[in-house]
């Protein structure tokens, strides 16, 4: 059940993380899922690193360490995405 969750967490913040980022992205879902996951799991480490890893109620902190290494992880994700991709359609051509 638990890796259920991370798949949903991640969903959930890799689109956050897509619809805050300018400009358009060119991930596809999948990957952004991944990211998604990825910066919740650094988010997480921010977050226990910071002494806010358990509270009384809805962790808003960890949330809010989660969602910017989203922004971030999907951010770069998108960057060496389109690289590589970028690099795939020369190589055709």
């Amino acid at each position: 059940m638990g890796w259920l969750w991370a798949i949903i967490v991640g969903f959930v913040l890799g689109l956050i993380a897509k619809a805050i980022i300018p400009g358009k992205q060119h991930m596809p879902l999948w990957l952004t899922t991944i990211c998604g996951m990825i910066g919740a799991i650094i988010g997480n480490a921010i977050a226990r690193a910071a002494g806010v890893e358990a509270t009384a109620g809805i962790d808003w902190w960890r949330h809010l360490f989660q969602l910017v290494a989203a922004i971030i992880v999907v951010g770069l994700g998108d960057a060496a995405y389109a690289s590589v991709r970028g690099n795939r359609r020369r190589e055709r051509a």
